[in-house]
């Protein structure tokens, strides 16, 4: 079995003249993250690895999440291919990941983790909000073979307050 936890990025804030990429987390996302890593740790085994979009709000994001796993942030592996909107470079990610690899998480952005929910999950999700978090488990032993597989868990930050 295979599990892959995909969690947004949280909210970012555009008061700063950068990039898309050098986005920074807003107030409200730091805290939104903190509430699903704790949610997130009390019903998940921590994940064998952490991989994370390039992007400011995505990376910051997933250090804020491994701090609370009390995981170092020099076990998290960025990955160009994820900073993708559409989901196609996510999926092929995915699929090549290695195989004794069993429980992965990866920390980016929509559209592409709605869509990898809705494609590969068996629960709808209309719209993945900033901070959440989908858990999905595959009945496959080779990344190659991914297919549906079931929805675990789905957390929104909205619904812990």
């Amino acid at each position: 079995m295979k599990q892959i936890t995909l969690v947004r990025h949280g909210k970012s804030s555009w008061e700063h003249d950068v990039t898309d990429r050098e986005r920074p987390l807003k107030t409200r996302g730091i805290n939104d993250i903190k509430l699903v890593a704790n949610q997130f740790f009390s019903r998940s085994n921590v994940p064998e690895k952490i991989f994370s979009s390039p992007a400011n709000r995505a990376l910051s994001t997933c250090e804020l999440f491994s701090n609370s796993l009390n995981i170092s942030k020099e076990s998290i592996i960025i990955v160009e291919d994820l900073y993708d909107f559409g989901g196609e470079n996510v999926i092929n990610f995915i699929k090549n990941l290695p195989n004794e690899l069993n429980d992965v998480m990866i920390f980016g952005h929509n559209h592409a983790f709605t869509s990898i929910s809705n494609i590969f999950g068996d629960t709808y999700v209309d719209n993945l909000p900033t901070s959440g978090l989908v858990k999905l488990n595959f009945d496959i032993d080779d990344w190659k073979d991914l297919k549906s597989g079931t929805t675990e868990f789905i957390i929104i930050p909205k619904e812990l307050k």
